[in-house]
């Protein structure tokens, strides 16, 4: 049996199915779509498994964002391979009035639904009582008070759910259709073959965008509705207005409140979304968040690295010298240590991030930023994917499915990679080292702030590029923002630490799979060569070495440099030089900016493979030895102050990720816009460097 959880956002229903599943869940996505789907197994005290799955947030099924789209194509398709035997129905008993549209289509589509009352931990606390029995024979399915943040009454959820089998909702159907919707439904049910009236009328409604008709079809569906003067919108609206006066009346008599003195909630909003100081506070917030990333990550970046500097020189001096020994130690070790050094900083992120998403306080965000955002052709909706991008920028990208407007939701899409995800955490922490000191002025770090002047300096980027695609896309459509507020709540922690892990592992294990291939292939093209080429490099080492009396240390590492110079990876690194020289950078710079198109954070683990092989102090953290490396001809610094922050420029700007250009062309169902992404990002990353190389030398 399959069942799905169904709600508006911020219903709790995420925070239910983490609940009833526990940790047996999968992630994947919808048919055809990039919008993540979670599935979960449910044990019922029978014995009985079933199969749970957690639909997108929707308000109704007449669609106005990507999100609510999948919503409807799941409910109204038996052929989709996620259409639900069941739902259960998740509303905030706090605030029924706004949920109960979406449950009467559910309940019209001819579903057997059970009606989660959430949140009642919270309606506790508010004196809100609900008269369970006199709703439930109002709307004709059963009901049930629940907290998927305590986990109160899931015993009880789980036995209703297994009534749920073959039962169907009983009443009357709750929107009455007119002349014409009844005979463009029936029609529709005879040549599609479908038994359930709403369901034919929402065929007739969206044949247009419905993924799984036909071209033939949708002109079938299109005849009719042309031939009987189907108003769409007139149509809806009707239905939207009569559904409201069919329920208001009722639930107002069986909803009451003992207190109503200004909730808490409204309390904090009053100076939280303050038009002056919500601003300054969500600021902040911010920057406490960017502060904590380098103060706390500190001591355990410090005991990874030594971890790995031990692991790698235990099996330097364990197994026999040779080629696997070799690639083991300065190829995949030194690659993966170059990346997992980085995973505190990355957990705090997006411990913080959860926090701020738990409590309710993101939506807020929204709120707040939607009449600046809207200055710049972006929409409130844009911030979540704004800040969400400091995580990654793909399911940054893929959240703009919330934003209606073709014009706002594109161009949130195409400024969002400027703002700095995650994996670029590991270059900004090596190269921020080489221009600002570990200094501290009073409570606030140096480096901390350095950090987040680099996040701001994205911001900037994205909304500047965001207001010159505000002036060259034009469109007539309007926006409008249209949302709830959910109340603020203390966060729950299993939800956090589960997004934790989930977050951290994803990216582990992606980026391990990258850096280990990119290793590998990297650690044979700088080990080896064109045979003449590096015979001549040795010989022509030693040689130096023997007239500058250099010690056999000094002589090793000169024959190592010397040689990935005459390397495969080399002679790639030299036939881009001249491009990225006036950008300071040399030809090992090179190599890592076109392996770090795989991912960013491949940029520090090619470093760390680079400057492994061949050294003979490999027990040095990357740190250390980017620190130390010098030009072979001038005896300079490679990673001057110039150079570092001029890379650190080029990486706030640069598309430096194949995966995001892949999901922009997903979204926006073209090439051009992702190409047209990459090429003004990378413009603007050349210039942006080459000023600040040319301004600090």
């Amino acid at each position: 049996m399959r069942i799905a959880l169904a709600g508006n956002p911020n219903s709790g229903k995420t925070s239910l199915f983490n609940k009833l599943t526990g940790l047996r869940q999968k992630t994947g996505n919808f048919p055809g779509v990039t919008v993540e789907k979670k599935s979960g197994i449910l044990h019922l005290p029978d014995k009985q498994h079933i199969e749970l799955i957690d639909l997108p947030g929707a308000y109704s099924l007449y669609p106005s964002s990507e999100d609510e789209r999948i919503v409807l194509n799941v409910l109204i398709n038996p052929e989709d391979e996620n259409y639900p035997d069941a739902v259960i129905y998740v509303a905030d008993i706090t605030n029924l009035e706004k949920h109960l549209l979406l449950l009467t289509q559910i309940k019209d589509l001819g579903f057997p639904t059970l009606l989660a009352l959430n949140m009642s931990d919270l309606a506790e606390k508010k004196e809100v009582q609900v008269e369970e029995r006199k709703l439930s024979d109002f709307l004709g399915l059963p009901i049930l008070s629940i907290s998927g943040k305590t986990g109160e009454n899931l015993e009880n959820l789980k036995k209703e759910v297994g009534k749920l089998t073959g039962i169907e909702t009983v009443g009357q159907p709750f929107y009455k259709f007119n002349e014409i919707e009844k005979t463009v439904s029936s029609n529709v049910q005879s040549i599609f073959g479908i038994k359930n009236p709403y369901r034919a009328k929402l065929f007739a409604h969206h044949h247009e965008k419905l993924p799984f008709l036909t071209a033939r079809e949708k002109e079938k569906a299109a005849e009719i509705v042309k031939k009987e003067g189907f108003n769409d919108l007139r149509l809806q609206i009707t239905e939207t207005m009569q559904r409201f006066e069919q329920f208001v009346p009722t639930l107002r008599s069986a909803v009451s409140q003992k207190n109503n003195q200004s909730s808490f909630t409204d309390s904090v909003d009053a100076f939280l979304t303050h038009r002056i100081f919500a601003p300054i506070i969500f600021f902040v917030i911010m920057f406490f968040v960017f502060q904590a990333i380098y103060a706390w990550a500190a001591y355990p970046m410090d005991w990874i690295e030594g971890g790995f500097a031990a692991i790698g020189d235990f099996t330097r001096n364990s197994l026999p010298s040779g080629w696997f020994t070799d690639l083991l130690t300065n190829g995949i070790l030194a690659g993966l240590g170059g990346i997992l050094v980085f995973v505190p900083q990355i957990a705090i992120l997006f411990l913080l991030i959860s926090i701020l998403e738990e409590v309710g306080y993101m939506a807020r965000a929204v709120f707040i930023f939607d009449k600046l955002m809207q200055q710049f052709g972006l929409n409130g909706r844009s911030v979540v994917a704004l800040v969400s991008a400091g995580a990654c920028a793909i399911p940054a990208i893929m959240s703009t499915r919330t934003i209606g407007n073709w014009r706002e939701r594109l161009i949130t899409i195409m400024v969002t990679p400027f703002i700095s995800c995650s994996a670029r955490i590991p270059v900004y922490a090596v190269l921020i080292g080489f221009v600002v000191p570990a200094d501290t002025i009073g409570v606030f770090n140096l480096q901390g702030l350095a950090f987040m002047g680099l996040y701001l300096l994205g911001i900037l980027a994205a909304l500047f590029s965001a207001f010159i695609f505000k002036l060259i896309l034009k469109t007539g459509e309007k926006s409008y923002l249209m949302m709830q507020l959910p109340s603020y709540q203390r966060p729950s922690w299993r939800n956090i630490w589960r997004n934790i892990i989930d977050k951290v592992a994803a990216f582990v294990l992606e980026a391990g799979k990258v850096i280990m291939v990119i290793s590998i292939v990297l650690w044979f093209l700088a080990s080896y060569g064109p045979s003449k080429a590096m015979a001549v490099a040795e010989s022509s080492a030693i040689s130096t070495a023997k007239a500058q009396s250099l010690d056999d240390t000094a002589t090793a590492d000169l024959i190592a440099a010397r040689k990935i110079e005459a390397s495969y990876a080399g002679h790639l690194g030299k036939s881009i030089e001249p491009a990225i020289k006036p950008l300071g950078f040399d030809w090992k710079i090179g190599i890592a900016l076109i392996t770090s198109f795989a991912a960013r954070e491949v940029f520090v683990g090619t470093m760390a493979t680079i400057y492994s092989i061949g050294s003979s102090e490999n027990e040095n953290t990357i740190r250390d030895k980017l620190a130390a490396a010098r030009d072979p001809v001038t005896g300079a610094k490679v990673y001057s102050a110039a150079t570092s922050l001029s890379l650190l420029i080029f990486y706030v700007f640069a598309m430096q990720c194949m995966s995001t250009l892949a999901v922009v062309k997903r979204e926006t169902g073209s090439w051009k816009w992702a190409l047209i992404q990459f090429v003004y990002m990378s413009g603007l990353a050349y210039l942006g460097s080459f000023i600040t190389y040319k301004l600090m030398s």
